[in-house]
């Protein structure tokens, strides 16, 4: 069943949260109106959207006062997010990792992205391209990529995966943008993912995004074991 728009508004304030660190624990948001402008969305589903972070102790809503990131709740391990914090990261682990999920993710939101989505993963394709080439920090825009591609399979599961999945992405950006090879060949296999899914060729694009992950475990093998 496609996850309603409540849910994927409360997933993205959730990445706010544990990804982007826009909002942090104690932290007042945004009044409704300001926003609801910020994701695109009215604010009866902003309003949903928050009664569901409520009820899983993300959020708290002072009456009087407005809505606040709670303290006292372990945000990260309930957005999958504290795994990827341990003391060493294993690169080539990460990418397998990613090589299991990201070329079903292609395949599926090949086929399910409505128009609108479409355009929005082609469009931070094309931004990501243009800052590899100008050799400027991509991290958002990889993030919003493939939280584009995640979203646009219209799978409730996947959807929960997405704060756990950019953990995933920031890291990998930050061994990557000092590897010129990887970063020639990240172009290259970014620019076909999105022609095959702009052809709609859901096997096409499942078959680039698993040769995207093999490249870049193969480049990444000899030159990078962990990071700190």
């Amino acid at each position: 069943m496609p996850k309603v728009l409540s849910e994927m508004i409360a997933d993205d304030i959730l990445s706010m949260i544990t990804v982007e660190k826009k909002y942090m624990p104690g932290d007042k948001l945004p009044n409704e109106n300001e926003l609801s402008r910020e994701l695109n969305v009215n604010r009866a589903t902003l309003r949903e959207a928050i009664k569901i972070l409520t009820t899983n102790d993300i959020l708290e809503i002072r009456r009087g006062i407005g809505t606040f990131v709670k303290e006292n709740t372990n945000i990260e391990d309930y957005a999958g997010v504290s795994a990827f914090k341990s003391q060493h990261v294993d690169i080539k682990d990460l990418y397998e990792m990613r090589m299991l999920i990201e070329p079903e993710a292609a395949y599926f939101a090949t086929m399910r992205a409505t128009e609108a989505e479409m355009n929005n993963i082609l469009k931070y394709g094309e931004i990501v391209e243009k800052k590899i080439i100008d050799n400027t920090d991509r991290t958002l825009e990889e993030q919003e990529f493939h939280k584009a591609i995640a979203k646009a399979t219209h799978n409730m599961y996947m959807n929960k995966l997405i704060p756990a999945l950019l953990q995933v992405i920031y890291i990998a950006v930050k061994v990557t943008q000092s590897n010129e090879e990887l970063r020639i060949e990240t172009i290259r296999d970014h620019r076909l993912v999105m022609d095959f899914m702009s052809q709609r060729d859901a096997e096409g694009a499942r078959t680039a995004m698993r040769l995207h992950m093999l490249h870049a475990i193969r480049l990444m093998e000899n030159n990078v074991k962990n990071i700190k």
